[in-house]
């Protein structure tokens, strides 16, 4: 079963990308800022990260830059609600897989975009 982390400081967009990865067989852990999502990142094999930008304490252009410090392979697929051309070119310049603008409508195709990440493995 492929591990996801969801990272995202608002309870309720964590809850509901959760819920419907939970539904179709992913195994999720989730973080709450940059801080958590790097401190899960080293304590568990994760397959993937749907990341947040604006985050407390540690955002997600931090966590994007030690993670390609670190030389990490964990694809990240980013959910942010800035839709600003320049801050996409940012994450995916940062080593982030796919930048998509939240709300995502429906939230089930994320779901779509996902499995598509997994099978260009």
């Amino acid at each position: 079963m492929k591990s996801i982390l969801v990272a995202d400081d608002s309870r309720t967009t964590r809850l509901a990308v959760s819920d419907l990865l939970r539904k179709n067989n992913y195994n999720i852990l989730e973080a709450a800022n940059g801080y958590q999502v790097l401190e899960t990142i080293n304590k568990n094999q994760i397959d993937l990260i749907v990341l947040d930008l604006l985050m407390p304490e540690m955002d997600g252009f931090q966590v994007l830059e030690t993670i390609q410090e670190k030389d990490l392979k964990t694809p990240v697929i980013v959910l942010s609600a800035d839709i600003q051309e320049s801050t996409k070119e940012k994450c995916l310049n940062l080593g982030a897989r796919i930048f998509l603008n939240k709300p995502l409508k429906p939230l089930s195709s994320l779901l779509d975009i996902i499995n598509g990440v997994f099978n260009s493995k």
